[in-house]
């Protein structure tokens, strides 16, 4: 059950208050956000909304035909080498604050443009500010789905406060080897504390729900990106969401690329062939059929540059993913 506009103000102000010395996130870095201070994901108490936009790129149930209304928001509690949005996530470009009312305007917006619902990006730091935009905004007759996209690194506590708010999370579960967590993400608890979260998240809103056209309303989806090298440990990561009761639907991603700031060894070049197979073949063997694989060829479709109003300029054709049923 969804809960009241009031209802959200609520966590919206508890979580708000916990920034004093900040616990949002697994870090739990202490520091004061409300006086300016900055912990590890290097944002302040307010939002920093980058863009907002009708994206056609992603997980088809999310795009549909008409985009799913998505906010990217600065700053992250995980330091991906190879992230993909890293003039956002780092804050190497500058990305206006936004107060909660102009927040819950861009909301409005992307419902008036006919999108499917509403996405965060990236969320879990600024979510005081995001709770009390979405208590706006669902008074002010915004009625979407509300999908919560995230790197998987959260904590219980605050996906418990979540509860009766997210229709649909889309979370990563990038690496099974804390080693591999720690030098790419800076975060040797990743394993643990993604599963938990994955679990969490199940418990919620259960398996993948959609409408008659096919467009999602309730339920996770999880996305897996390969790793060159199998730096990621794909198939243990495959294996623990074939064994989820009930089952997430999976996204397996193939659009790694390095990064211009991406100085890993074993990062510098895209998938091979066989790295890509090997991936497809571990989902194939598990049984699982509910989900979608990425073109391998899809890397060049995700090179976005946030200093355009579009920054992955694609438009409702683009097509960089099929079901998992039409690959076995």
């Amino acid at each position: 059950m969804r809960l009241s506009a009031e209802q959200i103000r609520d966590r919206a102000a508890l979580l708000a208050r916990r920034m004093g010395a900040c616990d949002l996130c697994p870090r739990r870095c202490g520091v004061d956000r409300t006086r300016g201070e900055r912990g590890f994901c290097g944002s302040g108490a307010r939002a920093e909304l980058a863009v907002a936009v009708a994206h056609f790129g992603e997980e088809p149930p999310i795009s549909g035909r008409r985009g799913a209304g998505t906010l990217f928001f600065a700053g992250c509690n995980l330091r991906c080498v190879y992230c993909q949005n890293h003039q956002i996530s780092r804050l190497t470009i500058p990305v206006p604050e936004i107060d909660t009312q102009a927040l819950a305007e861009e909301m409005l917006r992307l419902q008036r443009l006919g999108c499917h619902n509403i996405e965060l990006v990236t969320p879990t730091h600024v979510l005081p500010a995001i709770l009390e935009a979405w208590a706006r905004a669902r008074e002010q007759g915004c009625d979407l789905p509300l999908v919560y996209n995230c790197g998987g690194y959260e904590s219980l506590d605050l996906l418990r406060l979540l509860e009766g708010i997210v229709d649909l999370y889309l979370p990563d579960l990038k690496y099974a080897d804390p080693g591999a967590a720690e030098a790419l993400s800076v975060a040797p608890d990743y394993w643990d504390v993604a599963r938990a979260a994955v679990r969490e998240m199940l418990r919620q809103v259960g398996a993948l729900s959609v409408d008659a056209h096919g467009i999602a309303r309730r339920g996770v989806i999880v996305r897996h990106l390969i790793l060159p090298n199998d730096l990621a440990d794909s198939g243990r990561v495959l294996a623990f969401l074939a064994d989820c009761d009930p089952r997430p639907s999976i996204s397996l991603m193939g659009q790694f690329y390095p990064t211009g700031d991406c100085r890993h060894p074993l990062l510098q070049r895209g998938l091979s062939e066989g790295e890509y197979a090997r991936a497809c073949a571990q989902l194939e063997a598990l049984g699982i059929a509910a989900g979608w694989v990425q073109a391998r060829s899809a890397e060049a479709d995700y090179r976005p540059d946030f200093r355009r109003a579009d920054p992955f300029d694609c438009g409702p054709n683009v097509v960089t993913r099929r079901l998992v049923r039409e690959s076995s």
